[in-house]
């Protein structure tokens, strides 16, 4: 994880919702290494191994400023909940990346969306507007919204003026709803709240989901991985050290007073890989990491529901504004993942 970490505030308290998960750890990691007071917030649910969530924990109550790290279990779906931690611990940054995530998930159990995406949020979003008394109270909300929202949108890269009213799965209306209440909220209580578009994030201890952990473990296992749309695809991968590096940079730095302060952000790398590239580089890594000779056995399948053909993020307002734009190859950032993934599950 990059060390340089300056824009952070050590006198403040960040409220992490998502604390167990991927990008909440790391970010809940950076900030307490840099000396920051941090409330983690999850409800550990199972969508995917509740063990690794576990291990992230595990890992921030063993680090060296263990003590600045409060945990709590619960769902930000429990308003009561919700008003507790704000009216207990009175936060004064608040990070939403608690949320029900995945495409196709949404399409066999769309109830867990609206319960953590939509009514998890609007707690979130109330609590915020009861703590605002002008100088005090919550002074920046960030949260996590998707690439997701730009659905099937031919024109490439994604730019955050696009249209993203068409949203092609249930996870994508939740999180382009996401973006409407906050502005509403914004508009209506001068909250300052920022929006991050992220875009397929990967990295170690990342996501059993993703494509890349769940192509990773069949390969180690000898198992056929599905390639969907026969490999014509393609997506913005971002490691999740660029991801955390754009957050820390955005947490300090709340939408300016004039005018409605809610503004979104694409985080992506503005270089879309090939999906059978991708899939050639993660046989590469594995097999440095390993010592051994590496090849997947592939079973091509037309495109799924809800998918998309491409995913390319527009940075330039994320570099005008922040001076910031994702960096990390792909090649890198699968060598780091292969490393920290045969070295967790001992292949």
């Amino acid at each position: 994880m990059r060390a340089d970490y300056r824009e952070l505030d050590t006198t403040k308290t960040y409220l992490i919702t998502g604390a167990a998960g991927f990008i909440g750890f790391w970010l809940a990691k950076c900030l307490l290494a840099t000396g920051c007071r941090v409330i983690g917030v999850d409800n550990l649910n199972d969508y995917y191994e509740v063990s690794l969530k576990q291990a992230r924990l595990d890992s921030l109550t063993q680090t060296e400023n263990s003590s600045l790290f409060t945990f709590l279990k619960g769902d930000i779906a429990d308003q009561e909940f919700v008003n507790t931690i704000f009216n207990l611990y009175k936060p004064q940054i608040v990070v939403n990346l608690a949320a029900q995530a995945g495409v196709r998930y949404s399409i066999e159990n769309p109830g867990v969306y609206i319960q953590s995406n939509i009514i998890g949020f609007f707690n979130i979003l109330e609590a915020c507007r009861h703590s605002y008394t002008g100088a005090q109270g919550v002074e920046h909300l960030v949260y996590a919204s998707s690439s997701s929202v730009y659905g099937a949108n031919k024109k490439v890269p994604f730019a955050e003026e696009d249209c993203v009213d068409h949203p092609i799965s249930l996870y994508a209306a939740t999180k382009k709803s996401n973006e409407l209440m906050a502005y509403t909220y914004s508009h209506l209580y001068q909250i300052p709240a920022t929006g991050l578009r992220f875009f397929t994030v990967y990295g170690p201890l990342g996501r059993p989901d993703m494509a890349y952990f769940s192509f990773s473990r069949k390969i180690m296992k000898g198992e056929p991985i599905t390639v969907f749309n026969h490999g014509e695809m393609y997506r913005d991968f971002t490691y999740i050290d660029d991801i955390i590096t754009g957050v820390v940079r955005i947490l300090g730095n709340p939408p300016a007073k004039a005018g409605v302060r809610h503004k979104v952000y694409n985080i992506g790398n503005n270089n879309p890989e090939q999906l059978m590239y991708f899939i050639k580089t993660l046989e590469k890594a594995l097999a440095q990491t390993t010592g051994r000779n590496i090849a997947a056995d592939k079973l091509f399948l037309p495109m799924q529901p809800g998918d998309v053909l491409r995913t390319c993020a527009d940075t330039a307002k994320l570099e005008r504004d922040f001076g910031f734009k994702p960096s990390t190859s792909i090649e890198e950032g699968l060598l780091r993942f292969a490393e920290w993934f045969t070295s967790y599950y001992a292949y």
